[in-house]
């Protein structure tokens, strides 16, 4: 504690620009918006990866061979099918409960079925992970049929992880440029360096807390408005405009009257948000195919006024929006989705904080009183 006569230590309100681990998995080049996984660029896992390849390279280090690909993809297509206690947590949830809530919980429960429970050990670890990877899209998907009084779907065995996301949610098997679109989408949310929720679950782990307890630690922050939702966010706005036409004045009033408008800026980006190329061309594309250009257009327009007057560029979240609406994915099932890319991140940074830990415990400047002392309640003021 500083003395009454010692200046309180410059701090980094938020820990902006402080370096607090050393990782291997993924860094963030802010400056020059860049991205890359493991060493790879971003834009060269998005042309030619595959959302599964992209998690084994995330958990191993490493992008695999044939046959351990192989042996992935099949172990988290075996691991899909949820447990019974999560499925009656999903079945006992009320039915307008925030989606987030309830996943949340679903997630946390699953650790009760796990053959590994209790099981620290990288191998153990790396078969958690397979099982939190492949099972959590069936959550969301069972989640989105029982809230819609629809039955829920058992995975096709047919059909990749993005694939059978849709087809959970929906019942039908999704056209294969829906597909990639969300195939694309889960590689380019899959990991970033230390947001929040993964800060949140690196925290949780170095306690040596399972994996479970940390991602479910993941989850509720991403449940936070200042790091979720913001694509959810867009697409009301963009519902709330209806219009190409309608666009420029919209945000220009908005800009006005000091309102924020969502999917732009980035605590760490200083020029665009490398992942929001990919997002952009897809957006345009489903839009097109989907006989609903309009939002796209509205999008361009947008970015434009924002770039013209606040030197802003869009981030992940603000071609997200449209892309997932044109799906058919509900709005407030966005943020769930980022959760099913994510996991994947937030696993691998569980497995690398465990596999070299140390309990994370910063220190506070202190800013309060010194030097009080206790009085008699009848002569406090």
């Amino acid at each position: 504690m500083p003395t009454a006569l010692e200046p309180a230590r410059a701090s980094a309100k938020g820990l902006e620009g402080v370096v607090a681990n050393q990782s291997a998995i993924c860094y963030v080049f802010g400056e020059e918006g860049r991205l890359i996984y493991r060493g790879y660029d971003i834009h060269d896992l998005a042309d030619h990866s595959t959302f599964e390849e992209t998690a084994y390279l995330l958990l191993h280090g490493d992008l695999p061979t044939r046959e351990q690909l192989k042996t992935f993809t099949a172990a988290l297509k075996a691991a899909q099918k949820l447990p019974k206690v999560v499925q009656r947590i999903l079945k006992d949830a009320p039915l307008a409960a925030d989606p987030m809530n309830v996943l949340r919980t679903a997630l946390s429960a699953s650790v009760f079925a796990d053959p590994d429970k209790g099981d620290n050990t990288p191998a153990a670890g790396h078969r958690k992970a397979v099982r939190l990877i492949a099972q959590f899209p069936t959550m969301v998907g069972m989640f989105q049929r029982l809230r819609s009084s629809q039955k829920p779907l058992a995975p096709r065995r047919g059909l990749s992880l993005a694939a059978n996301c849709l087809y959970l949610m929906s019942g039908t098997v999704p056209d294969p440029e829906a597909v990639k679109a969300l195939d694309v989408a889960l590689i380019l949310h899959a990991d970033h360096e230390l947001n929040a929720s993964t800060f949140a679950a690196r925290v949780i782990a170095a306690t040596l807390a399972d994996i479970h307890g940390a991602v479910t630690g993941a989850m509720a922050a991403l449940a936070g408005p200042l790091h979720g939702g913001a694509n959810t966010e867009v697409m009301k706005m963009l519902l709330e405009i209806e219009t190409p036409d309608r666009a420029e004045a919209w945000v220009g009033a908005a800009l006005a009257q000091k309102k924020k408008i969502m999917g732009f800026g980035h605590r760490v980006y200083r020029t665009e948000d490398p992942r929001a190329a990919h997002l952009r061309r897809m957006s345009e594309e489903l839009g097109r195919k989907s006989g609903q250009p309009h939002w796209y257009a509205m999008q361009r327009i947008i970015e434009e006024v924002m770039r013209r007057e606040k030197g802003l560029y869009c981030n992940v979240d603000f071609y997200s929006a449209s892309m997932y609406y044109v799906m058919g994915i509900p709005l407030d099932l966005y943020t769930p989705i980022f959760a099913v890319s994510r996991m994947s991140g937030w696993c691998a940074h569980v497995l690398e904080q465990h596999a070299d830990n140390r309990l994370i415990r910063p220190r506070a400047d202190y800013i309060g009183t010194m030097n009080r002392t206790w009085v008699p309640p009848a002569r406090r003021a």
